[in-house]
């Protein structure tokens, strides 16, 4: 997927997190989070497996997490694409077709 316009996905409450993509020539990756000492390459890495199988090679993605689990980071990483690339709910391949 290409990320093609800018998009956010998620809150700023607390066990959630606010990501958002922008398109960029290079891949590029910011995380903020009070736990960034203790978790922050767990959630980085979370980011980059969620965009690797989502097949994202290139955009600006920012991660603002108020101790949000991985399951959700997943899918506000997985939201911000969507969006990003105009796909609609209809259009989304629930139930695990996406790798």
């Amino acid at each position: 997927m290409v990320i093609e316009k800018s998009a956010m996905a998620g809150t700023l409450e607390s066990s959630d997190a606010q990501v958002t993509v922008e398109p960029a020539d290079d891949l590029q990756i910011s995380v903020s989070s009070s736990v960034l000492n203790q978790y922050g390459r767990q959630i980085k890495a979370t980011v980059e497996a969620t965009l690797e199988r989502l097949e994202v090679t290139s955009g600006h993605v920012t991660v603002v997490d108020k101790g949000a689990l991985d399951c959700t980071l997943k899918a506000r990483v997985e939201c911000a694409v969507f969006r990003s690339c105009d796909i609609s709910a209809s259009d989304v391949p629930w139930g695990g077709v996406i790798r």
